[in-house]
């Protein structure tokens, strides 16, 4: 049997995962939470083999209880009503090991769970085609060789008169290389450009030797 924590801080949704679980023997429903603090301290107690986690609660959200279950061992499955990248991400950084929307068939529902119970992944397809779009984009660097290069200096902490210098470029091409990389990276400066390389995975940390 799957024991099942279901949390949404909406009683109706709760009561009807409650029903539809109730309906099969394979499952048992031992706990419901209305937010992310009380699915945290639910799971401590009733140590339920998949947690069926809503992401937009509030006080503690979804996100943040899945981190803090995950990183406990927890399982869970995000069942939510959003599949943008704003939600999907967050949640699978956090450990969710599924991702389904609620107007997912029972079917698929069950099955969803069976596999959590198992630790396998589970996505629904809107959630996979945004991870996969995702990856390419990462994979696919919009700066070109020489851009990379001007910006590896900079977050190294070079002036555009140093930059220059270690290119064998006028200062003034720097600038230029600067103006074509804030335009491609929607900045507006120097700082901010670093930040969304490193976060696009375009510039990498260097690691203490």
């Amino acid at each position: 049997m799957i024991r099942l924590l279901i949390v949404d801080d909406h009683p109706v949704v709760r009561d009807g995962l409650s029903s539809l679980f109730g309906r099969d023997p394979e499952f048992e429903v031992v706990g419901e939470a209305a937010d992310g603090a009380e699915a945290v301290r639910l799971a401590g107690v009733l140590r339920p083999d998949v947690i069926l986690m809503d992401l937009r609660m509030p006080g503690v959200d979804g996100v943040s209880a899945t981190r803090e279950l995950a990183a406990a061992g927890a399982r869970v499955l995000v069942l939510t009503t959003y599949d943008t990248d704003s939600h999907v991400l967050p949640a699978i950084e956090a450990g969710a090991t599924g991702y389904l929307l609620k107007d997912a068939p029972r079917d698929e529902l069950l099955r969803a769970v069976r596999a959590t119970a198992r630790g396998e992944p589970v996505l629904a397809p809107s959630a996979v085609a945004l991870l996969m779009n995702k990856v390419r984009s990462a994979s696919t660097s919009p700066l070109s060789a020489r851009e990379l290069e001007v910006l590896r200096l900079v977050a190294a902490g070079s002036t555009n008169r140093e930059a220059a210098a270690k290119l064998f470029i006028t200062e003034a091409t720097v600038k230029s290389h600067l103006l074509n990389i804030y335009g491609k990276l929607d900045v507006s400066d120097r700082a901010a450009a670093v930040n969304e390389a490193f976060n696009r995975g375009l510039l990498v940390p260097k690691t203490a030797d």
